[in-house]
């Protein structure tokens, strides 16, 4: 109904919190000497390999070190070798962080020596292999330290996940916030695509008008006597090696099991741990991520209808078109970079899986609503930023749905009603940090300060 639909797009209302960034405290003077040049190499996709960045400069602060712009692996599902220079916008990024923190470009001359493929051939004394997950700051004083001042070079591998959470001082804190959410600016060919879907999502063309890359600039004076129309950012993450981690059945029959199994063994040597569960167990406990059918039935179900403008955030679904076919006749202008943009404006980021998730990451969070079909680094990346921003964010109520889907007798009446009741306070509505959540997810105030000086 209209009435559902006003309420739907509403903004969020402000929640009356502090952003993390504000700190009655001045930040203190960076100390002349460093202790020595800090690497990182972070593995992940582009949302695991931002956090990683985040803790990297948190890590230099606590040591006092000089940061190296952190070096990306290769990723082993998605192949692509994009450096972060190829991402974010390095020059702000240093900029920004100049008063908190010594970052480099580059190593100087001296220690050129220290590359990935110089880690990969043997043990080497600079390389810390040991970081154990959550690592806490006085693990790196004790640990780590010691490295830099004997060899002016520590470079840590593997780094992701590497820094806790919790008794930190609320300076770091307040850092990883400020490298997150000011620091990090996607490059400005990625912005401007960006910025291109989005207003081609806020103002469609007319049937007759032909998408090309001079568009915007044709259609600028018609555009603005047009209403700007809502959309919604749908991360649909049902990817192979979602559904095969996930260990759930998705009801394509022996084929797709026997598909997901081989699979299964060839990533991870069989070893998932939710396959000691049967596919009822994991549904009724929330594990299980929602397929294209299931994400429709949920958006329709909070009162979302054919008129609703989805914008498709994804790399690639299980199952192609064909999964999706479904979803796409309930919401018929369902978009994504390709129906946007032009083959020329996408040629820079075709085959490049991290620019692919920018450009999206980008479009989310200008979007008036998002919603992620399932848990995982871009929900966490994006729910937290739009946190920080206070902008409304759906978080599906996995366990609930799970057990409304297993129940076969179920009316639309009965549906509906669930679903309603159970997204009330799951559209962005501010939620405390718990001891071991992360900051990126949970930007708002917590027991941040601890009496530790460095």
């Amino acid at each position: 109904s209209n009435g559902e639909q006003s309420d739907l797009w509403t903004p969020l209302a402000d929640q009356g919190w502090r952003p993390c960034l504000e700190s009655v405290n001045t930040p203190s003077a960076l100390p002349q000497n460093s202790e020595g040049y800090l690497q990182v190499f972070l593995d992940g996709g582009l949302n695991q390999q931002r956090m990683g960045i985040c803790d990297a400069v948190a890590v230099a602060k606590i040591l006092n070190a000089t940061l190296v712009i952190p070096y990306l692996e290769v990723n082993p599902v998605w192949q692509d070798s994009s450096s972060f220079m190829d991402i974010y916008d390095v020059d702000h990024f240093i900029n920004v962080l100049k008063d908190d923190v010594s970052i480099v470009k580059e190593l100087p001359n001296e220690f050129s020596w220290s590359t990935r493929e110089y880690y990969a051939t043997a043990i080497r004394a600079t390389r810390i292999k040991r970081a154990p997950v959550h690592a806490s700051a006085n693990w790196y004083l004790e640990n780590v330290l010691p490295v830099l001042q004997s060899y002016g070079i520590a470079a840590i591998s593997p780094f992701s996940h590497r820094l806790s959470f919790d008794n930190l001082p609320s300076e770091i804190q307040q850092l990883r916030c400020k490298v997150n959410f000011k620091a990090l600016v996607f490059v400005p060919h990625i912005r401007a695509l960006g910025d291109a879907i989005v207003h081609r999502l806020r103002y469609p063309p007319g049937e007759t008008e032909a998408l090309s890359s001079d568009y915007l600039r044709v259609t600028t004076d018609q555009n603005d006597k047009q209403r700007p129309q809502k959309f919604v950012v749908l991360h649909l993450r049902f990817d192979k090696d979602m559904a095969a981690h996930s260990a759930c059945d998705f009801g394509g029959g022996k084929a797709e099991k026997l598909a997901l199994a081989k699979y299964r063994q060839t990533i991870w040597g069989g070893r998932v741990l939710n396959s000691q569960f049967t596919d009822e167990e994991l549904r009724s406990q929330g594990r299980c991520p929602l397929t294209p059918e299931e994400i429709g039935l949920l958006l329709a179900a909070l009162g979302f209808d054919n008129s609703t403008r989805l914008y498709l955030a994804s790399h690639k679904v299980y199952g192609g078109e064909g999964r999706i076919s479904t979803l796409r006749e309930l919401f018929p202008l369902m978009e994504n970079k390709k129906s946007l943009a032009s083959s020329e404006e996408r040629a820079r980021i075709k085959g490049k899986a991290s620019l692919l998730a920018a450009v999206d990451y980008y479009v989310g969070m200008h979007s008036d609503i998002f919603v992620s079909a399932s848990p995982g680094n871009m929900h966490n990346a994006l729910v937290g930023h739009r946190t920080f921003e206070n902008m409304k964010t759906i978080r599906p109520n996995m366990a609930l749905l799970g057990q409304l889907f297993l129940n076969k007798n179920i009316t639309w009446l009965e549906f509906r009603q669930a679903v309603a009741e159970g997204h009330q306070n799951r559209q962005g509505q501010l939620k405390l940090r718990k001891p071991k959540q992360s900051i990126y997810t949970y930007p708002a105030p917590d027991l941040w300060t601890v009496e530790w000086s460095m």
